[in-house]
């Protein structure tokens, strides 16, 4: 007798659990609709290619150069100022020095005064001249290229013998939930 007693027990135990594990499984909503998992057997993801634009800054270095901006239009040089510019720096070393030295002198002063003249046209023909000390230049160009990126998953699941396919935001594991709704069929 007591062999029955424990054997009703245990199958007494047995059921309810089995109640509570299916009650777990199922929740009902207000609308009538009950809630259960699925088992999932099957995920995909599904990923896009999409093009991607990036700033991209390239700096470079430049040499220094002299920027000459004429006045007057063209090429046109004129070497009347470096003519004058000898004259004079000529006529200025002949008073100094003796001798050969007062050869010199004049040599000296002609280079020297040339040199000034040039110099003097450059500032005049670029309008006052202006150094270009050169420098870094950077420049910001797009850069475009392609990424994939993850746009969810294809779900593939079964619940109550029946396979079904679906499209979720994140991997379920293997199980999903769904959302059953039984509704009763119209006759005709």
């Amino acid at each position: 007798m007591q062999i029955k007693n424990r054997l009703k027990w245990i199958v007494v135990a047995m059921a309810a659990s089995t109640v509570t594990a299916h009650a777990d499984r199922l929740y009902r909503s207000a609308d009538g609709a009950f809630y259960s998992y699925a088992d999932v057997t099957n995920v995909e993801p599904i990923v896009q290619i999409v093009e991607v634009s990036r700033p991209e800054t390239t700096c470079w270095q430049e040499p220094p150069r002299h920027q000459a901006r004429y006045r007057h239009g063209g090429g046109y040089r004129s070497f009347t100022p470096l003519l004058i510019g000898g004259i004079v720096g000529g006529v200025v070393g002949h008073q100094f020095g003796g001798g050969r030295g007062k050869d010199v002198m004049t040599v000296a002063g002609s280079l020297l005064g040339a040199s000034i003249g040039r110099d003097a046209a450059d500032r005049h023909r670029a309008g006052g001249g202006r150094a270009d000390n050169g420098g870094r230049y950077c420049e910001v160009t797009e850069v475009v290229h392609q990424e994939e990126r993850l746009d969810g998953y294809r779900v593939t699941y079964r619940f109550e013998g029946r396979q079904f396919v679906t499209r979720t935001a994140y991997d379920p594991g293997n199980q999903i939930r769904v959302r059953v709704q039984v509704d009763p069929a119209a006759y005709n």
